[in-house]
């Protein structure tokens, strides 16, 4: 008897484009939300755009946070219940909008996503990566109900955080791969349809790297949505499984012995170099990964992560001890068969 149910839960309304932000309030409005809203946001995005958010408003709150951490979540919470919001606004990039996430998921109300930077795919995924200490805590939390993307905003962001985001769809490549793993030897569950989009948005960025550069909104429109696919892939899936792989692995490894170094993007883009090579050897894709990371002047190398050989080879030796997810680094690899792989791609010079 086939008993098998899921529960998907997608934006109802995604809105990118040149000058969308004017239309936020009506973006909000056919989501039939009721209640004071909460404008989540950072000093900079709440200078560059937070007056614009607040005009297409009656009686609206703002709270500016300045980290991300679980303390902020609980701030944010304290100053929701003294505002009793309807509904959270997150106006920014990943600091804002994974705090105003949580705040949500624990206040019970619904979140709107206004991404002024495309660093990363949780402008639109059910996750919240928050640091706590040495690590970093990826937390399942409800997706936005919207997502309004003004590219004229994203394409006048700074650039490393555009190629960063890049970096992190492209990271997907080697993701799935993983999660292909773990199915066949460990019979995880497996989303054909989620892994598919998934691949299919790294796959885009990787054969289209030439085409996206600065200050191009048609650059900043492809990159957003590359991001609003995989985060519609995790929710598909039900988990971070299409978009998380060993390269995050490495990479919140390297938060831990490495903090600041490097933006996250940055970080599993170099990993994927690697992870790839270990899934598919000389002849894989690895090289395409590193020429597309190239092509869109993201780093390639632990010294352009600003990371020493060392550190990058301690993270790869000991990422496997971060979680229990199965991947390709599953039981972990030695010293000498990670500077081996490191040096082959690359990604350390010996």
């Amino acid at each position: 008897m086939f008993e098998k149910t899921t529960w998907i839960k997608l934006p109802r309304n995604v809105l990118v484009g040149h000058g969308v932000l004017d239309d936020l309030g009506e973006a909000v409005g056919e989501l039939y939300l009721t209640g004071r809203p909460l404008i989540v946001t950072s000093p900079t995005p709440d200078d560059i755009a937070g007056d614009r958010v607040r005009a297409q408003f009656d009686d609206p709150a703002t709270a500016v946070v300045e980290e991300a951490s679980f303390d902020a979540v609980e701030e944010l919470k304290e100053t929701a219940e003294a505002v009793d919001p309807g509904y959270l606004i997150a106006l920014g990039g990943g600091k804002p909008i994974d705090i105003a996430k949580m705040a949500a998921d624990h206040l019970g109300v619904g979140f709107v996503s206004v991404p002024t930077v495309a660093s990363h795919d949780g402008i639109v995924s059910g996750r919240s990566s928050i640091p706590e200490g040495d690590t970093r805590h990826s937390v399942a939390a409800d997706p936005p109900l919207a997502v309004v993307a003004d590219t004229t905003l994203i394409a006048d962001a700074p650039w490393r955080l555009t190629t960063a985001g890049c970096a992190d769809i492209i990271s997907n490549y080697t993701a799935v791969k993983d999660w292909r793993l773990a199915r066949r030897l460990r019979n995880v569950e497996y989303s054909e349809y989620a892994g598919a989009l998934s691949e299919m948005t790294a796959e885009l960025l990787v054969e289209n790297a030439d085409m996206i550069r600065p200050g191009l909104e048609e650059s900043a429109w492809v990159v957003v949505k590359a991001l609003v696919s995989s985060g519609v892939a995790m929710s598909i899936a039900g988990s971070s499984r299409p978009a998380s792989g060993a390269e995050h692995l490495i990479s919140h490894q390297l938060d831990r012995t490495a903090p600041g170094r490097a933006l996250h993007g940055h970080q599993v883009g170099v990993a994927s170099i690697m992870t790839e090579y270990l899934h598919s050897g000389e002849n894989g894709e690895w090289a395409a990964i590193r020429d597309a990371l190239a092509e869109l002047d993201a780093p390639t190398t632990a010294a352009e992560l600003g990371i020493d050989d060392a550190e990058l080879i301690a993270a790869l030796t000991s990422a496997h001890e971060i979680r229990d997810r199965y991947t390709i680094l599953q039981g972990g690899i030695n010293e000498a068969a990670a500077i081996e792989v490191a040096t082959a791609t690359g990604v350390i010079d010996r």
